[in-house]
């Protein structure tokens, strides 16, 4: 286990380097010793400077969640990361590519929370019936990953820190009651400058991508945390991640459920 002020270093280095979109070297490499709870801990440090600075926090990611990620990653189990409102962009947004580091794209469902999500362990743990009783409606969404600490090497020690290379989301399309459409069978076409590039069925998170989310309620509990009401949870990603330059447009084609885009100057 890293000790307090270790903890406090890393998360000073996490901080300078998204400030200076620049990337730090391995974690892992440097603190071999270093734990996923180490990690978790670096990261809720991270996040609690952001909120103490003024940033307000509107949810949380998940990822690693599909085998597809998995095997794009050599990483085999889920985490999850902080969203920030800044963090936030409409569909059609023109975002600033040099602002972040390794930027890629991934493809989305987000889940926008009427009700708190409390989850557990065992018997008492947050299941698929809790996420669909207490979400008010599904968007299509991108996420835009970020890398703050060097990629090359990275395991899931390191992908925690970072948190979990979350950089931006975009949201769009149409806001469709959980209800309303078989959320397994949702796919997506992904496009970058008019080419599709990835293609994905919902399905692959998880089996649903309602598990994803009670996956995280049943972890951030183990942390003494919760999902909250109002907040927006990415479910994971069901399409490998694309690299995107600067000039490129990404497009994402939902079907009945509308597109969602950004471009990147």
């Amino acid at each position: 286990m890293l000790s307090p002020e270790q903890i406090a270093t890393i998360a000073d280095e996490l901080a300078a380097a998204e400030r200076d979109r620049a990337e730090i070297p391995l974690l892992t490499a440097r603190h071999p010793e270093m734990t996923i709870e180490d990690s978790y801990a670096v990261q809720n440090e991270w996040r609690r400077r952001g909120i103490e600075a003024g940033r307000r926090p509107v949810g949380r990611k998940i990822g690693l969640t599909s085998k597809v990620m998995q095997a794009a990653t050599g990483i085999t189990e889920p985490d999850y990361g902080a969203i920030f409102s800044d963090m936030v962009f409409e569909s059609g947004s023109v975002i600033e590519h040099g602002q972040f580091t390794g930027v890629r794209i991934e493809v989305e469902l987000a889940f926008v929370l009427g009700h708190a999500i409390t989850g557990g362990s065992n018997g008492s743990g947050a299941t698929i019936f809790d996420v669909l009783r207490a979400t008010e409606y599904v968007v299509p969404a991108l996420e835009v990953l970020s890398s703050r600490i060097a990629m090359k090497g990275r395991t899931i020690v390191d992908t925690i820190s970072d948190n979990a290379a979350m950089g931006a989301m975009v949201y769009g399309g149409n806001p469709t009651a959980p209800d309303a459409v078989d959320l397994r069978w949702v796919s997506a076409l992904l496009y970058r400058n008019e080419t599709i590039e990835e293609s994905g069925v919902a399905a692959a998170v998880l089996n649903h991508p309602a598990m994803g989310v009670a996956w995280l309620a049943n972890k951030l509990a183990q942390h003494g945390d919760r999902l909250e009401a109002g907040e927006i949870v990415l479910a994971g990603s069901f399409t490998r991640p694309i690299w995107v330059d600067k000039g490129d447009t990404v497009l994402a084609d939902y079907g009945p459920m509308g597109t969602v885009s950004c471009r990147f100057a």
